[in-house]
């Protein structure tokens, strides 16, 4: 059985729409998993204090039958083929790629949490979430 996944993708370093369109097909190119739908691309100004270029931003949703943890590790993976380097929370990066939400799947573990947390306080995930929704034809 598939579930909708909801991936946000954030690139503020280098040719930032390149490394969103690389993500893009490096994840349509998982195992049992298919892009859905793509959110426009938007900019936005990066989050934290560390002063920093604006994001290039972007949701996707997939239809996938992988489980949450393994689709997490396979994200993860795709960050660092695309030149990811975790140095600190709010540094600037190639490619952010996070699972926002996983159907209707709550999970609480150490490294993962879902729904992710930061989506009641990002508009611009609120914003792309609702477009691929109304895209789907899905309730919210």
């Amino acid at each position: 059985m598939t579930e909708l996944a909801f991936v946000a993708l954030g690139s503020n370093v280098g040719d930032r729409a390149a490394h969103l369109d690389r993500a893009r097909v490096a994840m349509s190119l998982l195992p049992a998993t298919r892009l859905a739908a793509l959110s426009a691309v938007e900019e936005t100004a990066p989050l934290g204090a560390m002063a920093q270029p604006p994001y290039l931003n972007q949701m996707v949703a997939l239809r996938t039958r992988m489980e949450p943890t393994a689709l997490l590790r396979a994200l993860h993976g795709i960050e660092a083929s695309l030149g990811r380097v975790r140095a600190s929370r709010w540094a600037p990066r190639t490619i952010d790629l996070d699972l926002v939400r996983y159907g209707e799947r709550h999970v609480s573990e150490s490294h993962l949490t879902l729904p992710h947390p930061g989506l009641p306080r990002r508009d611009f995930w609120q914003r792309e979430l609702r477009e691929l929704h109304d895209m789907l034809g899905e309730d919210r």
